[in-house]
């Protein structure tokens, strides 16, 4: 497979573009694969994670590397990843700047992380209006998934009416998914039998297929 690009985008802050991108990454490389997380969020959280992770001199079975990029350096960047690389996976920042819309333009996948609430669910707007002015195929990813009730029953029932593209598999609100963070780690490095390892390596495997057998979700259209 030709290396990958999925970028991680949210108009809103605070949805868990971070934390979804780097345990997807850790999860990849600690299957073998050559993994390059590029952080393009002036707010650096990626990256203040990644200097954490060599402090604790973490290792992965596979290949995962570190790069930051802003402005016109972003696109030559990610070329230069992609030789070396099996996937690179995208943070970007929380709004609609030029580092986002070529972040996008470049995605072989888009995924929009989105919490079970109203004002996350529209949030994912601008986000979707954008990747289709890119043509760039996208997914919603639930991330922080509460226990189920009424709240939670409802946003699943309007993004089925509104015929989103939704993964599935999907990421719950459990404190291991921080926890982990704080040396380094990814949660399936840090708790590999935990509930939570188990999300990220179905969302993990789920976008992998995806990617590798090309059954990327057309714009506009469901799956």
């Amino acid at each position: 497979m030709a290396a990958q690009v999925v970028t991680v985008a949210q108009q809103k802050g605070g949805a868990g573009k971070t934390t979804l991108a780097l345990h997807l990454g850790v999860c990849w490389a600690g299957q073998g694969h050559r993994v390059a997380l590029l952080d393009i969020d002036p707010q650096g959280s990626l990256t203040d994670w990644f200097r954490l992770r060599e402090q604790h001199g973490v290792k992965s079975a596979g290949r995962l590397d570190h790069r930051i990029a802003s402005g016109w350096r972003t696109s030559s960047e990610i070329d230069r990843l992609k030789a070396e690389h099996d996937i690179i996976l995208i943070d970007s920042p929380p709004h609609a700047e030029t580092e986002a819309k070529i972040a996008i333009r470049a995605a072989s996948l888009l995924l929009i992380p989105v919490q079970l609430s109203p004002m996350d669910l529209m949030a994912t707007g601008p986000t979707i209006k954008l990747a289709e002015g890119e043509r760039t195929p996208w997914i919603l990813v639930l991330n922080r998934v509460p226990a189920r009730g009424l709240l939670a029953d409802t946003i699943l029932a309007q993004i089925n009416q509104q015929g989103l593209v939704l993964a599935q598999a999907s990421l719950g609100n459990r404190t291991v998914f921080a926890s982990s963070l704080m040396t380094g780690r990814g949660v399936t490095e840090a708790a590999p039998h935990s509930q939570a390892a188990d999300e990220v390596m179905s969302l993990a495997g789920e976008i992998w297929s995806r990617l590798a057998a090309g059954r990327l979700t057309p714009v506009n259209a469901a799956v």
